[in-house]
């Protein structure tokens, strides 16, 4: 049976290149994206593109009708930094989505559900190195609450109604191709921009803050190959461990200097600091490299390269 694939927050800093990449392999007419506001230029010119509100249960299910949906990807959310400026409509977005979209597949309009979690699930009493797949968590953040919660309520709906739900705690996610949302991992994202525009960057965090990270393209593969792989691989329906990498912003910046020498990092930490302190330093993910094959290829070294060169190449400048 062809898969016809539904992405709610397609515009989000990971569903613009999940969409790009679904689309790729399963072709234009069968991945459908969607947000509450509309795409870019270049993914509503790709294929369908429904505008939905990822909270109203009864729009998911008329687009969910429309085009015969099989899998639904759930991208929307409200991220760490954002939402702790508005706690309730963080909690409303990222609990109510998950609910509705839990809600079709156990009323069988569905058959797959992809979640995205977070490593945001685990705080300052979870261990900081190696952070194990099943550990303490207990989450500082409304993000991290409505993570760890939601990650409860896919293990009980695949429990109770035996619906096919996966998910990844994702990491930082690091892209040069995707401005971020209002996560507390974006200075790894806007150091790059600001390092080839203007030379130099104000980092949110102290310069020995380390954090788990990952480049958007090892994020996308995981996130595709985990609902590409057959359900017996799957053995933790809450959510797995994913990592790639774990640096420091002093690091990130020593290794943007081989590219750029004359790069001027400063540091002036806020509100973002408590809650990256609050987060593991480097994550054990060997239950993902176990049951389903994992297997990152960007290291920092290699993932610096590639984003310099691509931000030159685009004349990222002014």
């Amino acid at each position: 049976m062809n898969q016809k694939i539904l992405i709610l927050g397609a515009c989000g800093q990971i569903g613009i290149e999940l969409t790009k990449k679904l689309r790729a392999i399963y072709g234009n007419d069968n991945v459908i994206a969607s947000d509450i506001r509309e795409g870019d230029q270049e993914m509503m010119a790709a294929g369908a593109f429904e505008i939905i509100d990822a909270t109203n249960k009864e729009r998911i299910l008329e687009v969910v009708k429309q085009y015969n949906i099989t899998q639904v990807y759930l991208m929307a959310a409200m991220l760490s930094a954002v939402a702790e400026k508005h706690p309730m409509k963080a909690w409303d977005l990222n609990m109510t989505s998950l609910l509705a979209v839990l809600d079709l597949a156990k009323e069988k309009h569905i058959e797959k559900v992809y979640w995205a979690s977070s490593m945001a699930v685990f705080g300052a009493t979870s261990p900081k190195i190696n952070t194990p797949q099943k550990t303490i968590m207990e989450p500082s953040t409304v993000y991290g609450i409505s993570k760890v919660s939601g990650e409860h309520w896919c293990n009980y709906y695949y429990q109770k109604y035996g619906v096919d739900v996966r998910s990844i705690r994702y990491p930082g996610i690091i892209s040069w191709k995707t401005k971020p949302g209002g996560g507390t991992t974006d200075y790894a994202v806007d150091i790059f921009f600001e390092a080839v525009k203007k030379g130099s960057y104000e980092c949110f965090l102290k310069a020995d803050t380390r954090l788990p990270m990952m480049y958007m393209d090892d994020a996308i593969n995981a996130t595709v190959e985990i609902m590409e792989t057959d359900a017996k691989n799957i053995k933790i329906r809450t959510s797995y461990n994913l990592a790639a990498m774990s640096f420091t912003p002093e690091e990130l910046a020593n290794e943007i200097k081989k590219y750029l020498p004359n790069f001027k990092i400063t540091y002036k930490p806020d509100f973002r600091q408590q809650i990256a302190e609050s987060w593991p330093q480097i994550i054990d993910d060997s239950s993902a490299r176990e049951d389903w094959n994992w297997r990152h290829t960007f290291d920092l070294s290699a993932m610096t390269k590639d984003i310099i060169t691509s931000l030159e190449a685009q004349k990222v400048v002014g």
